[in-house]
């Protein structure tokens, strides 16, 4: 019981201490080396323009739009990739002959691709969307179809011994195998969708937290620099753990979810 509970507050003990040690270690580097705030602010430097920041109302308008950019693209990859994973997964011949298309795409650096979808949709929120939408589709997708091809069909045949419907297979069998799966995929996709919307705004935006790095870079402050990256870093740190409290919700009975005592 001792060691379930140290399992259980042993990351809410061990991120402060973190947190605070590199807080430490940073300060002591640019004391000791003495480095231009140009290079590396002092962290009191970084919390002074992360306080300006959180009060300042543009700024979480500018959240507002990059959660948005995200979330959307989020919810697109989600509903495509789940419904091409499991089309892929369970017709075999077309996943081979897909393949090939899909390395291709998967393999393309999807940097370049910023400006294309400006020139097609302008400097907007579809095309952020779009790039989140991209980065997080594969990761769902690669999931479900492995999700899918997992389940033993062994178990699948008994359900069909035992006289079950199509609808109670899945109910009963694929979906509780699969669901696993599409949420290591989604904790995967919800960090891509934000890198989509970030290097959207950074080359191609007028609004959201890539823009204030872009514009923080411009104007050469780097302690408000620093300060949106924290911001940013809150951000998809809240968003995951939004995902990973969904798995524990829907999944509370999986390995990947309940608690185990150490050895």
């Amino acid at each position: 019981m001792e060691q379930r509970g140290l399992s259980k507050w042993l990351p809410w003990i061990s991120a402060p201490v973190l947190l605070v040690l590199l807080v430490v270690v940073w300060s002591l580097v640019v004391s000791v080396f003495g480095i231009s705030e140009f290079v590396l602010p002092p962290p009191s430097a970084v919390a002074a323009s992360l306080g300006e920041l959180l009060v300042d109302p543009e700024t979480w308008g500018h959240v507002q739009v990059t959660v948005s950019e995200v979330l959307t693209g989020f919810v697109i990859a989600l509903v495509l990739g789940v419904l091409g994973g499991w089309v892929l997964g369970r017709v075999a011949w077309l996943e081979v002959a897909m393949r090939p298309a899909l390395v291709a795409f998967q393999v393309v650096p999807k940097v370049a691709l910023i400006p294309i979808f400006v020139i097609w949709f302008g400097f907007g929120l579809t095309s952020k969307v779009i790039m989140a939408a991209i980065l997080a589709f594969f990761p769902i997708l690669l999931n479900v179809l492995l999700g899918v091809r997992s389940v033993d069909p062994g178990h699948r045949d008994v359900m069909r011994g035992l006289g079950a419907s199509r609808w109670s297979t899945f109910r009963n069998l694929e979906l509780p195998s699969t669901l696993p799966y599409v949420f290591a995929g989604m904790e995967v996709a919800i960090v891509f969708s934000v890198i989509g919307a970030i290097v959207g705004e950074y080359l191609g935006g007028n609004e959201g937290l890539g823009f204030l790095v872009v514009s923080s870079l411009n104007a050469l402050d780097a302690p408000a620099l620093f300060a949106v990256i924290v911001l940013l870093a809150a951000v998809g740190s809240v968003l995951f753990f939004a995902v990973n409290l969904a798995k524990r919700l829907v999944i509370p009975w999986h390995e990947s979810v309940s608690e185990k005592e150490f050895a």
